[in-house]
């Protein structure tokens, strides 16, 4: 992430007043990082994975040009904005999937950052987004640093940047979101 934030969000604020130009600028300089961020994601998923990086990427990006109504505050909101989108739409995705093979069992889920999105793993993805949901009640910035850490593959340096705290706090929020979620998780 090496462009300054003002030209980003510049060009977010200037699409979403229609300007084409903008999007074709946006796209230059968002889309390494978005690819970087879903290929993150989705690296170990196998042989045959069902996501592509590139499609992630393009699904997000469909999604982020629809959002009407946001007042684009920096760079590091954008990223934000698309972590959770992607979030979004791995869930969706392992809904739609299970609901296809309906009957199978849930199975228990370690939170790593070796953890990614593979079909065998989609009830673990649900019951990760549920449990996400009842934190983020508890604990807003816990969960969104779960999101962007688990869904976005953001480091924790980069988390922080985006969330505007310091390494450190997500360190701790870190170890402590993980604690919740695994008790949570085990529990359900």
């Amino acid at each position: 992430m090496e462009n300054a934030p003002g030209e980003i969000t510049q060009l977010l604020i200037k699409l979403r007043g229609g300007n084409r130009t903008a999007e074709e600028k946006l796209i230059q300089l968002i889309y390494k990082e978005l690819r970087r961020i879903a290929a993150n994601r989705l690296k170990n998923e196998g042989a045959n994975p069902s996501w592509q990086p590139t499609e992630l990427v393009n699904e997000a990006y469909l999604r982020l040009t629809r959002i009407e109504d946001i007042d684009w505050k920096s760079r590091s909101h954008f990223f934000a904005v698309s972590a959770t989108l992607m979030r979004r739409i791995l869930v969706d995705h392992a809904r739609t999937n299970l609901a296809k093979k309906r009957g199978d069992r849930m199975t228990t889920i370690s939170l790593t950052e070796d953890i990614y999105p593979a079909p065998h793993r989609e009830p673990e993805i649900l019951a990760l987004d549920e449990a996400l949901e009842r934190l983020a009640k508890l604990d807003e910035r816990q969960s969104k640093i779960v999101e962007l850490r688990f869904f976005a593959g953001l480091s924790e340096e980069e988390t922080g940047n985006v969330l505007s705290i310091s390494t450190r706090t997500v360190k701790r929020d870190w170890r402590a979101a993980k604690a919740w979620l695994f008790a949570e998780l085990r529990c359900g």
